[in-house]
């Protein structure tokens, strides 16, 4: 087992121009201390718990001391917040430690979150609190249990230092992992400010670092947003069979590699409420439980906006065209992703037609009060397909 010192690093995206980033490095927490260590988190990158509960742990996942290797990076990007377009968000809050090399092909970002003021701050503080830091601790390594793609959290410092929000609360620092922190928003700054060059570049990296199989395709940037649109269609699948509300799908929130990302104001299902709004800010709904499978479609509908010029700088129409194609396949997936993940629920062990069904009678009557419940026979007729239960559209 390893300790953080001795982990090989490769920091790739480090290594990009300075327009995808800004270094930046940690503020220290006053009185920092370690709160949990997530043991299946650290095996991944063969780390001893033990070590990092010591004190040169906490000091350089604290930001007191350098992580031997690392190059600490905050990452520009973009978004649609709200359906509204910001043209410059980025890390406001959070940077990237270094990219950590576990084997050949296989790595891991380190991304401490709550580490203190970036170029992109705006007007945040930089800082996490520990009562929003638990949950996503919590939960990111919850959803991994559940076979749900996520981000992972590796350990959790509390600390002695005051941050406000609504109230003076205790700051808190995050450390989480994943192959790689992209976003749609990462693709839209570039698009928007008219840098076709850095949006090539960008394409071309994180095919070459995450999608290398796609490098040999003709159409290689065409690809990546099939893979893309195929992932986010599972990803939405699955949150939507264990009642999983995100409440911030916005478009900087959207990972390139088809994982939970940035657990904000979220929620779960306590009782079947399609409309369930977890986020008090989403005064209109807009993040509901049962419009995100539509909000999915709409940020992959950004994302590949994003990506026209990549298709064909020359025909925008067939740029389009092609784009749509590649978006069509996203309610055929979802509904497959979606059917195969309630037969399960229901313990179906054959692929029936009827399945579909069957699975909305539920559904239906899950949504029901308790008093209100009609005999099995009132669904003799046949209810609604899947892809209107689910809201999957792009008109949201």
């Amino acid at each position: 087992m390893n300790s953080l010192r001795e982990l090989r690093f490769d920091n790739t995206f480090a290594r990009l121009p300075a327009g995808f980033h800004s270094r930046v490095n940690p503020a220290p927490l006053a009185g920092a201390h370690m709160v949990s260590v997530s043991p299946a988190a650290a095996g991944l990158l063969d780390l001893a718990v033990e070590g990092l509960h010591g004190p040169e742990a906490l000091a350089r996942l604290g930001g007191e001391q350098p992580l031997p290797g690392g190059d600490p990076v905050a990452m520009c990007y973009a978004g649609h917040q709200f359906g509204h377009f910001v043209p410059q968000l980025g890390d406001g809050r959070a940077m990237i430690l270094g990219e950590v090399v576990t084997a050949p092909g296989a790595r891991w970002e380190l991304q401490l979150k709550g580490s203190g003021l970036t170029p992109y701050s705006r007007d945040g503080d930089g800082r996490a609190v520990l009562r929003s830091s638990i949950r996503e601790y919590l939960c990111s390594e919850a959803m991994h249990a559940l076979g749900i793609p996520t981000t992972r959290a590796l350990c959790l410092l509390g600390s002695d230092e005051e941050v406000y929000r609504e109230r003076i609360e205790r700051g808190a620092l995050l450390v989480r992992m994943a192959p790689s922190h992209v976003r749609f928003g990462s693709f839209e700054v570039f698009f928007y400010r008219g840098q076709y060059d850095p949006l090539r570049q960008l394409a071309d990296y994180v095919i070459g670092h995450d999608y290398p199989h796609l490098s040999g395709q003709a159409r290689p940037y065409a690809a990546l947003l099939g893979e893309v649109v195929s992932r986010t269609a599972r990803l939405l699948a699955q949150w939507q069979l264990v009642g999983f509300s995100h409440g911030v799908m916005n478009t900087d929130n959207m990972s390139i590699l088809g994982l939970t990302l940035d657990y904000g104001p979220f929620g779960f299902l306590d009782a079947y409420e399609p409309a369930f709004i977890c986020n008090h800010s989403d005064h209109r709904g807009r993040y509901a439980f049962d419009r995100q499978p539509s909000i999915g479609l709409w940020n992959l509908s950004c994302l590949a906006q994003a990506m026209l010029p990549l298709f064909d700088a020359d025909d925008g129409e067939a740029a389009a065209a092609e784009a749509r194609e590649l978006l069509a396949e996203y309610e055929p997936e979802l509904l497959r992703a979606y059917a195969e993940g309630m037969r399960a629920k229901l313990g179906l062990f054959d692929e029936r037609d009827k399945d579909g069904h069957l699975g909305l009678r539920l559904l239906v009557l899950l949504s029901r009060p308790f008093d209100d419940q009609p005999g099995m026979h009132a669904y003799a007729s046949e209810p609604p397909d899947w892809g209107r239960h689910l809201e999957v559209s792009c008109s949201s």
